[in-house]
């Protein structure tokens, strides 16, 4: 089993920059990882996904604006979010996936099979 810690949630202005961060734990090797938000009152959605051979894939809505990233060294997921938009508050999980088409999974989150409890982020205007 994997496990999933996010942190560095936090409470920022629009146009401002926040770093996520997700240690893994566990049986992690063959999984894809990825970042997954939950906007309040809406549906859970993909914003960023790695394979396990480091390519990656992002939701429209962040393109050019945000980053995943990784340290193997440190078994480390990261998400660098620039020009932070109010409309990116939400609930950010940590999140893996085993098998299956991975450019896909960034578009289905009910794909995924292991979720971390979930960082804070709010962006005020």
């Amino acid at each position: 089993q994997v496990q999933l810690v996010e942190s560095g949630g936090d409470s920022v202005q629009a146009g401002g920059s926040l770093k996520l961060s997700c240690v893994y734990s566990g049986h992690y090797s063959g999984y894809y990882m990825g970042w997954f938000r939950q906007p309040p009152g809406k549906e859970r959605e993909g914003v960023a996904t790695i394979s396990i051979g480091g390519s990656t894939n992002y939701a429209d809505s962040v393109k050019g604006r945000f980053t995943i990233s990784r340290d193997l060294t440190k078994n480390t997921l990261f998400l660098q979010m620039d020009s932070l938009r109010p409309e990116a508050t939400a609930m950010f999980c940590c999140a893996a996936k085993r098998g299956g088409a991975f450019m896909a999974w960034v578009l289905n989150p009910r794909e995924t099979q292991i979720w971390g409890q979930g960082t804070l982020v709010t962006v005020s205007s």
